[in-house]
């Protein structure tokens, strides 16, 4: 039975009423009330009529469903409260059911507008029926408060829907906070599933969504679409054929609900648990659309749902208006929907009843001069309070507080809080906290679906004992050192370095991986494609990290560097002048010139007082340099006067010993060592001799060659083994051949005499192991091989597969010994000179101080002249013996030249 709850407005001649749902059917003795309150009304109303003013306040709600229930509740608190502290105006609530249909919202509009003469319009949960009402709001200058969390702002919402107030904050920070739980513990692939709405779009969640999700790495795998629930007949087994479909396509087990009706989601998670979605190592978050309505479901519901993580807006629970209206609350709802489990609020109803309160703040500052729905509006806006569900002030129209979000996790009826989340700072344990760091989990402890305690859920359908991880391994190989498959009774065993390294892996990989091997005849690319296509869940073999390829599956950390090696024939180095190699070109011209200096220096130093360093010059010359040289080999038997000159010779003795040491050794070296050059140093010289080269056919060498070195496809050698290739060089079928890194190293482990290799050019990403784009799997392999690196067991491995040849061994330490250079000898050679020069220096001065002597009594000369008469006497043995003998011989030829 419907009653009309009405009151006399003083503004309106006609009554206005109040909807009123009474059930006639339960409660009999309220038919009575409803009359006797009716007939009280009616006799009172002119007197009342004259006291107040009354406002008409409409809602468009859902009235069946939880979120409108506490909507409805929560409102006739706030006008209650209102009403009974207001002397001057009185609220008249009116409510209108949505039906979830943005246009049946409109009517509803058109009607409270229209029949009910409502000031101010407040509901719509859907940013779509807000819009359309705030429309019409436009249109007849009311006032609309809506509670819709829309994607993201609207751009120029105060010019296009002026008279619209959004009482919420958009849904992006909801997002960001997911996308950030989602990088927390580095899930790389996630599974969207939202409900679709009638008008058959996602309102912008999931293109905000991906965007947030880009930011940390992580990408959609895919999608479920699931339809409206309004137009399912058989919801279950709609369900249940959708996720059928992504489980032949998915790997990922992150799956986030981004939006859908309470009703779509008991269906949903009843589904899932039982065809397995909901368990080990299975993520599942909901958004707060879905969170808020938590109240509304049965523990069956609930249970199903254990595990899962939540978003959920924080509101202060320890306020005493908080406990005020909490107590008022949980006894009208109780008292109006007893068929409902829980009686707590949830955060719409704390935003029903901030917009009530809000409305009678802006009706308050109103005055009888300026009562009209612009000043009503404008005194909305500019509302600065607390309520209930946290600040209310506004910019632009919107709720200007920055949201600050709980991560819950369900666990049987309830649910625990597990952390906060503000955008500024991130995950933190509390609100005055700033951490601002790099955790990898949240603070508290989490209890994941499938009662999985020991570690964090890798978010990937992990293999099991009947679900093995599939392992596809190179069944053709050209180097059988990195992997080799062979059959042993009917049985196939798998061995090499990298299915050794594999085994190392798996041992430090903290859990089981249950797997199987399936040898694979065919290209690496083929091989990749096997794991892009899901045929095969990973490679274990001697894989190049390409660009190309990272693009389409995930690599682990390198085990090996790469890059391409131009493999070449070498032949001996001899040169007949293989006696200069010891020397640089500089040591031998520096060497000579030291050479030369201090057999000068010895002459001067002797031949004055030596008598076999006298007589014609050209005998003087040749004495000198035959001291000087026969000094190198120890072999001079020449007579020194001089003391200074014994000084030279010995320093000179010295640097003589040490050159003709490092001379021998290096000679020998050189001599003893065989020394190998390559009859092929330029690639650009094999293409234009059109020569033919060769490589591992089925690596992406042979690509590479055609397409980035540019040879001839006819010119390029497929060689399927690597002993094939001492074959194909000694018959001439090819003149070089390219090869990794790794695979060189192997080559020149049996052949290290008779070729030789260029230093690698073009640099690739290494080698290592393949899984499926996103897989966690890769990340912990990748830790496992940084931790055999480290602990230098991937050096052991290195040590064991990759060992050279005894022969090989025998050279390895045969290193090409390189000529000396003047770097190592410069001052050795300083010091011979700087003693030879300081010699001459003592030397020159002694005889200057003779000079001077016997010149005392000589009469003034020009310059010139005293010039050669000094250097006759530095040059005359017999003037120096006997210096007055010399002058006067001297002075008698200068008075000559004067005559």
């Amino acid at each position: 039975m419907i009653l009309r709850h009405c009151r006399s407005n003083v503004l309106e001649p006609r009554m206005s009423c109040s909807i009123a749902y009474v059930n006639t059917g339960s409660r009999p003795w309220l038919i009575v009330l409803a009359f006797i309150s009716f007939f009280v009304i009616l006799s009172c109303g002119d007197e009342v009529g004259d006291s107040y003013k009354l406002i008409n306040i409409g809602a468009i709600i859902d009235v069946n469903s939880r979120v409108g229930k506490e909507e409805k509740v929560a409102m006739e608190i706030a006008v209650q409260d209102f009403n009974n502290a207001s002397q001057n105006h009185k609220l008249s609530l009116h409510f209108q059911d949505r039906e979830r249909d943005p246009l049946r919202a409109a009517s509803a509009a058109k009607k409270l507008v229209k029949e009910k003469k409502v000031k101010v319009i407040i509901g719509m949960e859907r940013w779509e029926e807000a819009t359309i009402v705030a429309k019409i709001g436009n249109r007849v200058r009311v006032p609309v408060l809506s509670l819709a969390e829309p994607a993201i702002t609207p751009p120029l919402m105060p010019v296009r829907w002026p008279f619209l107030v959004r009482m919420t904050n958009h849904r992006a920070e909801q997002l960001k906070c997911i996308a950030a739980l989602v990088g927390l513990y580095n899930w790389k692939r996630v599974i969207v599933i939202y409900e679709d709405d009638k008008n058959g779009g996602d309102t912008g969640d999931l293109t905000l969504f991906s965007e947030a999700l880009q930011d940390i790495g992580s990408e959609i795998e895919d999608r479920l679409v699931l339809p409206p629930f309004s137009y399912l007949t058989n919801p279950k087994e709609v369900v249940q054929e959708e996720l059928k479909k992504l489980l032949i396509r998915i790997q990922s087990r992150v799956f986030v609900v981004l939006q859908s009706s309470s009703s779509m989601v008991v269906h949903l998670f009843r589904e899932a648990k039982e065809m397995g979605f909901v368990g080990k190592d299975s993520v599942w978050i909901i958004s707060g659309t879905i969170t808020n309505s938590l109240d509304s479901f049965n523990s069956s519901v609930i249970s199903s749902m254990e595990g899962a993580l939540g978003i959920k807006p924080y509101f202060s629970e320890i306020s005493s208006s908080y406990s005020n209206f909490k107590g008022q609350f949980k006894r009208t709802f109780r008292a109006q929907y007893p068929e409902e489990d829980s009686s707590d609020p949830g955060i719409y109803a704390l935003k029903a009843y901030d917009s009530i309160i809000t409305v009678t703040q802006g009706i308050n500052k109103m005055t009888s001069e300026d009562s009209n729905a612009s000043v009503l509006i404008e005194n909305i806006l500019s509302s600065n309070s607390t309520g209930l569900s946290g600040e209310i002030s506004f910019k632009e129209g919107r709720l200007l507080q920055t949201p600050k979000l709980r991560i819950i996790n369900l666990l049987g009826k309830k649910y625990k809080e597990l952390d906060f989340w503000q955008p500024e700072f991130g995950f933190s344990k509390s609100l005055d906290a700033r951490e601002n760091n790099s955790r990898k989990s949240l603070a508290s402890a989490v209890i994941w679906p499938g009662d999985l305690s020991k570690r964090d859920p890798k978010g990937w359908a992990m293999p099991t004992d009947s679900n093995r991880l599939k392992i596809a391994v190179p069944a053709r190989t050209s180097f059988e050192t990195f992997v080799k498959v062979s059959r042993d009774e009917n049985r196939l065993t798998y061995d090499g370095f990298c299915i050794e390294l594999f085994n190392e892996v798996i041992k430090d990989l903290g859990y089981d991986l249950p797997y199987e091997f399936d040898p694979v005849n065919g290209t690496y690319d083929e091989l990749v494609q096997s794991v892009y296509n899901k045929t095969h869940d990973a490679i274990v073999g001697d894989v190049t990290i390409l660009a190309k390829r990272t693009k389409i599956v995930e690599f682990t950390q390198p085990y090996a560097e790469s890059g391409l090696s131009m493999i070449v024939p070498a032949k001996s180095e001899e040169s007949a002048l293989m006696l200069l190699r010891p020397f640089t070109w500089t040591m031998w011209v520096v060497t000579g010139a030291i050479l030369i200096y201090t057999m000068l220096i010895v002459w001067l130093l002797e031949h004055n007082h030596n008598p076999e360093f006298n007589g014609p010059w050209l005998d003087q010359i040749s004495t000198a340099f035959w001291f000087t040289f026969s000094s190198l080999f120890f072999a001079h038997r020449g007579r020194i006067s001089s003391n200074l000159t014994r000084v030279v010779v010995v320093v000179w003795l010295f640097v003589v010993l040490i050159l003709t040491s490092s001379y021998t050794a290096s000679l020998s070296s050189m001599l003893t060592v065989q020394r190998l050059k390559p009859n092929v140093t330029d690639i650009e010289w094999l293409k234009r001799n059109n020569l033919t080269v060769g490589c591992d056919g089925d690596s992406f060498v042979r690509i590479y060659l055609k397409n980035v070195l540019n040879f001839t496809p006819d010119n390029i050698l497929n060689v399927s083994s690597e002993y094939d290739y001492d074959g194909k060089f000694k018959n001439n079928s090819i003149a070089a051949a390219f090869l990794e890194l790794p695979y060189e190293k192997v080559f020149h482990t049996r052949y290290c005499n008779g070729y030789t290799d260029t230093t690698p050019t073009y640099r690739f990403g290494g080698l290592g192991f393949v899984f499926q784009k996103g897989s966690p799997i890769a990340a912990d392999f990748s830790d496992a091989i940084l931790k055999l690196s480290e602990n230098g067991k991937l050096k052991s491995l290195e040590d064991k597969w990759f060992a050279p040849s005894s022969e090989c061994s025998a050279n390895a330490t045969n290193k090409e010994t390189e000529s000396l250079s003047l770097s190592s000898f410069w001052v050795l050679y300083l010091i011979s000179g700087a003693t030879s020069t300081i010699c001459f220096i003592l030397f020159l001065v002694g005889l200057l101080r003779n000079y001077i002597h016997d010149q005392r009594d000589t009469s003034k000369r020009l310059f010139w002249s005293e010039a050669v008469k000094l250097a006759r006497y530095i040059c005359d043995r017999q003037g120096m013996q006997n210096p007055g003998r010399v002058l006067t011989s001297a002075g008698t030829q200068d008075a000559d030249i004067e005559m």
